[in-house]
């Protein structure tokens, strides 16, 4: 029996690279919009009727549309299929976990790489800051955009118990040569699997977030504490170079950077969809208790991305 892969968004910076990936793998690989002229199958995912139908004949489904709504899950669930997304909302992530089926929990690169980064660099002892730095001239999107101004002002708790704001606390680390990025702080940001890693790990587990760009950086402070100003900040050219950086105790450090943070993604979640293909799951399961670092290593560095355990 054939078996078939739906890309929702399978258009999409992230959706028509793992597409292709799958295609070129020999697995059927579906792309899915509203969009009649790209879309292999139509579906409209405020329409129930059209998500039905579309999950016809489906062994995975992937979500690369940016649209979080765990009835989109729970719709794939209850027929057994698999289920997993790119997204990076902590909300959304604990909806996902209270889905009855399988669904797979961290397939991005934030969270996800960063998650598996994280548990390595937790063999050293906590607390662990996992440092995200983005490229911004990737950022332009919709999705992005709504992303980055949607955390904007909100709390979190801390593993301390306090609360955070997204944005602030600055904090600056050493980041590998091999990315590019010029000195300048992280800021805390309420990635999805901080707070799991937390509690799994038994450390404090903080996410950081900076961009190539520092008056970009400075942009994202602004949204939370001085959105007026943000407003009439300019934005400024950015790169593609994305780096992740998982410092923990006694000084054990894992990171990752390449270039192009959509097709990275892309090729984390074809692997991701392979295995599960060959190993299915069959309840919410985040990446980290399903597979390692090092059983994603290989494809990645094959796509260009670069580890290393010092800085």
């Amino acid at each position: 029996m054939t078996q078939s892969v739906l890309v929702l968004g399978g258009s999409g910076a992230a959706g028509k690279h793992l597409v292709k990936i799958l295609r070129a793998a020999g697995i059927e690989a579906l792309a899915a919009g509203r969009d009649r002229a790209r879309a292999d199958r139509v579906i409209d995912l405020s329409d129930p009727s059209s998500l039905s139908t579309g999950l016809d004949g489906v062994s995975v489904v992937v979500n690369c549309s940016g649209i979080e709504d765990p009835t989109v899950a729970a719709a794939a669930a209850v027929r057994g299929i698999a289920f997993t997304d790119i997204a990076s909302n902590y909300d959304y992530f604990q909806q996902l976990e209270q889905v009855d089926g399988p669904v797979l929990l961290g397939v991005g690169i934030a969270p996800g790489l960063t998650t598996l980064l994280a548990v390595e660099a937790a063999r050293g002892g906590g607390p662990v800051d996992v440092v995200i730095g983005f490229g911004a001239g990737e950022l332009g999107g919709p999705a992005s955009a709504e992303f980055f101004d949607g955390l904007s002002g909100k709390r979190f708790t801390d593993p301390d118990g306090s609360q955070v704001r997204n944005y602030t606390r600055p904090k600056l680390f050493k980041l590998p040569a091999q990315a590019g990025y010029s000195r300048f702080p992280a800021l805390r940001t309420d990635f999805g699997d901080q707070n799991q890693l937390t509690v799994d790990l038994g450390v404090p587990v903080r996410s950081y977030l900076r961009l190539d760009s520092r008056v970009a950086t400075v942009k994202l402070a602004a949204l939370t504490l001085m959105p007026r100003l943000a407003a009439i900040l300019p934005d400024m050219p950015g790169g593609a170079v994305w780096v992740i950086a998982a410092h923990g105790g006694a000084g054990q450090c894992c990171w990752a950077a390449s270039y192009g943070l959509y097709r990275a993604t892309a090729v984390l979640a074809a692997e991701v969809v392979m295995r599960l293909l060959r190993n299915p799951i069959e309840s919410p399961t985040w990446i980290h208790d399903w597979i390692k670092l090092d059983d994603l290593r290989e494809p990645l560095e094959s796509a260009g991305v670069e580890f290393g355990t010092r800085i």
